[in-house]
């Protein structure tokens, strides 16, 4: 009855959809067969966190994903919160019970060998193909967020000392040096905008009739690209940013040059990189050493 009384609950007070009522049920079920088999005089009202922590353990050996955990636990907590506003129980056994950390996914990146392929292809004549190409060097050769390359003025883009001022979070500035490489395509790109747009512009990367870049479109172009070169699900600018990252670690620069670089507050940020490289360089092992 009081799982029933819940899911109603949960649907007309709670608007909650059918099929989040479902799996709410199912989740309820489940963890009720779960602490009969331990003790079949149980029920809700008498389990304590002890029950639930086993039956979290149970879910991980049976090969749930921590996701998977803490969903089903999420019920539990709704359904608890329930028990107590309509005081069935006088304390809830699952508030001190915390659920399994999710593992944070490693960044994805393009390898080096399949960048440089992409970009030593020789763009098409006309203003967009060298706009593009260049839009992706600067992501993989600075490191800057989408944002921040829609957000560049020409004033920001100093080809004499090769390097790029980029407002960053909160407004945060931070200067990006640039090889001669990317200096040679900055110039073939403003060479090209010149041809299509003779006034003013509104940023240092725009459409043909001047206007700045906006992210969707920059998003569609990074993609297209990408697809030449990589199968990867993701292929975004911040895939780029990551493979910057990642490059220049592979490349034994500093964590602390690259947390700047990036703009990150916190060298945590960075860190993840790391393990990106760890995980290549494992890949290359198990690849090359015959005893792997």
């Amino acid at each position: 009855m009081l799982k029933e009384s819940f899911l109603r609950y949960l649907q007309f007070e709670k608007n909650y959809s059918d099929k989040t009522i479902v799996s709410y049920g199912t989740d309820l079920s489940e963890f009720e067969a779960y602490f009969k088999a331990v003790d079949e005089a149980l029920d809700f009202t008498a389990v304590d966190s002890d029950i639930i922590r086993g039956w979290m353990v149970s879910l991980m050996d049976e090969g749930y994903s921590a996701s998977s955990v803490n969903r089903k636990l999420s019920a539990l907590r709704s359904f608890y919160r329930y028990l107590l506003r309509e005081n069935v129980v006088s304390a809830d056994p699952i508030r001190k019970v915390q659920g399994p950390k999710k593992k944070k996914p490693l960044p994805v990146f393009v390898k080096e060998a399949d960048m440089d392929r992409l970009l030593d292809e020789e763009p098409g004549d006309d203003f967009e193909s060298v706009r593009n190409k260049t839009v992706i060097a600067v992501f993989y050769e600075t490191g800057i967020r989408e944002a921040e390359l829609i957000g560049l003025k020409d004033g920001d883009v100093d080809l004499s000392a090769c390097q790029i001022k980029v407002t960053g979070k909160r407004n945060k500035q931070r200067i990006i040096p640039f090889g001669e490489g990317l200096k040679e395509r900055l110039l073939r790109y403003l060479s090209a905008r010149e041809e299509y747009w003779h006034g003013e512009c509104e940023a240092f990367f725009v459409r043909k009739e001047g206007k700045a870049l906006y992210p969707s479109l920059v998003y569609l172009l990074v993609k297209r690209d990408l697809s030449k070169v990589v199968t990867l699900k993701k292929r975004s600018p911040h895939v780029l940013r990551h493979s910057f990252a990642t490059a220049m670690l592979n490349n034994e620069a500093g964590l602390e040059s690259v947390k700047e670089l990036l703009g990150h507050e916190s060298l945590t940020t960075t860190e993840v990189y790391t393990h990106t490289t760890f995980e290549e360089l494992k890949k290359v092992y198990e690849q090359a050493h015959p005893r792997a």
